[in-house]
């Protein structure tokens, strides 16, 4: 089948699917005329990469997870590892969007809203760009 109907029954799109092949995350076959002829195999692959990646994993991640799942011999424990340091990552994510979640807050809270110009969302940003100890005149 062509890219289209492999972008139709994979979910992903066309694009997306010649990068995956670009960095060789699949390949499908050439037909006679030079065109992708993708299978059902192939079609089954770019399914595990979509939802490998909606998932959040990386290409390097969806790249060591294919090798693993076409290895039958592979220990399921590897796998384990990649998901369970996945798991990690989006752990510590978490944290630095809380901890901005709740700096953001402080500050909006802080913030009056109205007409005058002071703005403490404003001289947070700005201080934080000056090194400690330093003045703000002495930054330009």
């Amino acid at each position: 089948m062509n890219v289209g109907d492999a972008a139709h029954r994979s979910g992903l799109p066309a694009k997306t699917i010649r990068y995956y092949e670009e960095i060789g995350l699949i390949a499908p076959a050439r037909a006679a005329n030079g065109y992708r002829d993708y299978s059902g195999d192939d079609i089954h692959r770019l399914a595990f990469l979509r939802r490998a990646r909606n998932l959040g994993f990386s290409i390097d991640d969806c790249r060591q997870l294919m090798a693993l799942y076409k290895d039958r011999s592979r220990a399921s424990h590897d796998v384990r590892e990649i998901a369970a340091a996945h798991v990690r990552a989006i752990e510590e994510k978490v944290r630095e969007l809380q901890s901005m979640r709740s700096t953001l807050q402080t500050l909006i809270h802080a913030c009056h809203g109205d007409e005058r110009p002071d703005c403490p969302i404003l001289d947070d940003m700005a201080g934080a760009l000056l090194p400690r100890g330093k003045e703000a005149s002495t930054a330009a």
